[in-house]
């Protein structure tokens, strides 16, 4: 899904470039929000990444 946000990144810049406004904006729309939603799925999973490393140290006592 990486691929398809940076997809829609490459076709807004085109069209921003050959002058589409409309195709232009609804591509860079769909990017930011692909890309704001991978920004969230990667917080996620380091939050849980490092609850699930602190909770197997405070399991493993010696």
């Amino acid at each position: 899904m990486l691929s398809g946000s940076l997809i829609f990144l490459v076709l807004s810049m085109m069209a921003a470039i050959f002058g589409f406004g409309g195709i232009a904006e609804a591509s860079a729309e769909i990017a930011k929000f692909l890309f704001f939603i991978f920004i969230s799925l990667f917080v996620i999973s380091l939050v849980t990444g490092f609850m699930e490393k602190s909770k197997g140290s405070l399991n493993k006592k010696h």
